[in-house]
């Protein structure tokens, strides 16, 4: 009985160990994975991510330049990271916000040289 009266005093007089959330962020780890980028620019379509991927939720059109992607889908393990070429694909730290609707990240390469020449 004692040791818990001991226990609860010194506990009283400490701050407390968990984050007042809404007002205090979290700061990401830097090995977390948050969520899938793509830079579209440097993309070549050459669908390794898609063929590497373990849960499928890569799409990749060659012909038409789409690059899609269905995040409700996605591990998060990185094997399309570590396999892409280009290292068009990265993983960051910061979580997708939550939602109730499903939906795909939709990315177009449109050519600039077809810009130039109108």
């Amino acid at each position: 009985m004692l040791d818990m009266l001991k226990s609860v005093f010194s506990n009283l007089s400490k701050k407390p160990v968990t984050r007042m959330y809404p007002f205090e962020e979290r700061k990401p780890f830097d090995i977390n994975r948050g969520h899938l980028e793509n830079n579209i620019d440097e993309c070549i379509f050459c669908g390794m991510c898609q063929r590497v991927c373990p849960s499928n939720c890569i799409k990749v059109d060659r012909k038409t330049s789409v690059w899609e992607y269905n995040p409700f889908e996605c591990v998060l393990c990185g094997v399309c990271v570590e396999k892409c070429p280009k290292k068009c694909l990265k993983l960051d730290v910061h979580y997708r916000s939550c939602t109730d609707k499903k939906y795909n990240i939709h990315l177009e390469k449109h050519d600039d040289s077809e810009k130039a020449g109108a």
